[in-house]
């Protein structure tokens, strides 16, 4: 249990404010902490929604990239295996010149 002194002390520390003043404590102290990492990243020229918007139209066109890569890559092996299996064809059939 805490003694008289103490608990005097504890409300001398304390201190009251009325639910809208906290509010916007609390939205002043968001904001800040906003702006402070806006800055640690670099964005804080004004330009950040500007940036932003680059770097995904970025990655969007790098993904796009990468899945057009597979796409070919695929059709590329399909073509070369459909292409030896007619020339084993042919092959088999004797339709490439082969011997009598």
């Amino acid at each position: 249990m805490s003694t008289e002194p103490e608990q005097r002390q504890r409300a001398k520390n304390m201190v009251l404010l009325h639910r809208e003043d906290c509010d916007e404590l609390l939205e002043q102290a968001a904001e800040r902490g906003a702006k402070r990492c806006l800055e640690q990243l670099g964005l804080e020229n004004g330009h950040a929604a500007r940036d932003i918007s680059e770097l995904r139209s970025l990655l969007e066109a790098w993904r796009d990239a990468r899945r057009t890569a597979w796409q070919t890559a695929v059709k590329l092996a399909t073509s070369c295996l459909l292409a030896a299996l007619l020339v084993g064809v042919a092959i088999k059939l004797k339709l490439l010149g082969g011997g009598p």
